[in-house]
């Protein structure tokens, strides 16, 4: 760390130098223009740039199937705004790969394409992504399939699983936006101006984000499993469906919560869906008492359904610890 001493020159302007290092490492000099970004109490100082394109380019050979997927994916939520993949020779399966991976992720298309290179590019600016929306579609989208998953398992409704399962991408693409988003935040300064959201609260719209996705998985686990299985006994479906009640309404009010301006009621709501999961173990035990006697391998699935709404309410409960600290005021 280095200190300078602030002058006054001219009666009413304030100057500070900058260390030499910094400013030749960031090709600063003198007539070089340079950006203030203050935050409460801090002011972020970066060299001014013209806005260029972050390129990035990623050898796939020998990178087919979820490998290369995830590897298209990485380099969306990196940051780069033109991705070049080549090898010698693309194939047609990762061709198929690479065009299923940019349809999960919001902005990305295909611009180009030879032999031996794949170019992609991000068409939205990031300053246009809401991460308030992507939230709030994120727990819109989420709890639907939840509900949606144990009607499809009450109902017997194999249609009705198969799509909560489909549904999950949607879900996984508004999760790749936001971690991109929140990923531009922590390396540009002028990125918190352009979305109207201070880092911290980047990071726990980010955190929170994570949990909703992890509850879509749960949600996509349990159709998953109501595809297998018959309608249960009407005394374990309605045990099941107080679980499930239970469960959705806590992560209603923690999301409520974190995107609450009034930082009491946030509070209120937070604290409120905190308690409410202690009452999820109970409500899961009255659901593991219902099916015990079941046919061995229904009472194992209903196990894992019941573990899934569980730990769907626990993610609620994380949410509301996220908003509990997003609404403390700041040191």
């Amino acid at each position: 760390m280095e200190t300078r001493k602030v002058q006054v020159t001219g009666g009413s302007t304030y100057t500070v130098s900058l260390p030499k290092g910094w400013a030749t490492d960031n090709g600063v000099h003198g007539g070089s223009v340079v950006e203030f970004h203050p935050e409460e109490d801090t002011l972020l100082l970066t060299p001014q740039r013209e806005e260029e394109k972050v390129e990035g380019t990623l050898d796939i050979t020998g990178l087919d199937g979820d490998e290369l997927m995830r590897a298209v994916v990485t380099m969306y939520v990196s940051g780069f705004d033109i991705i070049t993949l080549e090898t010698t020779q693309v194939t047609a399966a990762q061709r198929r790969t690479i065009r299923e991976a940019t349809q999960g992720l919001v902005g990305l298309e295909v611009i180009g394409e030879t032999s031996e290179r794949v170019r992609l590019q991000d068409l939205l600016d990031s300053s246009e992504l809401s991460m308030h929306n992507a939230i709030t579609r994120m727990q819109l989208v989420s709890t639907t399939m939840l509900a949606d998953a144990v009607a499809a398992l009450i109902e017997d409704d194999d249609d009705l699983a198969a799509d909560v399962v489909q549904r999950d991408d949607d879900v996984d693409r508004l999760w790749s936006m936001v971690s991109r988003v929140f990923r531009s935040v922590l390396r540009d300064p002028s990125a918190v101006a352009g979305i109207g959201l201070d880092r911290e609260t980047c990071f726990d719209y980010h955190s929170s984000a994570r949990q909703l996705e992890r509850i879509g998985d749960h949600a996509a686990k349990i159709a998953t499993h109501a595809g297998t299985l018959d309608a249960p006994p009407d005394d374990a479906a309605e045990a099941i469906t107080e679980l499930h009640a239970e469960a959705t309404e806590i992560v209603e009010m923690a999301i409520d919560a974190l995107l609450q301006d009034d930082s009491d009621r946030a509070t209120t709501l937070a604290n409120d869906a905190r308690q409410r999961v202690t009452r999820i173990d109970e409500l899961a035990r009255v659901v593991d008492d219902t099916i015990r006697e079941l046919e061995p391998q229904q009472a194992q699935l209903l196990g894992l359904i019941v573990d899934s709404l569980s730990r769907s309410a626990d993610y609620g409960g994380n949410i509301a610890e996220t908003a509990l600290q997003n609404a403390a005021p700041r040191p």
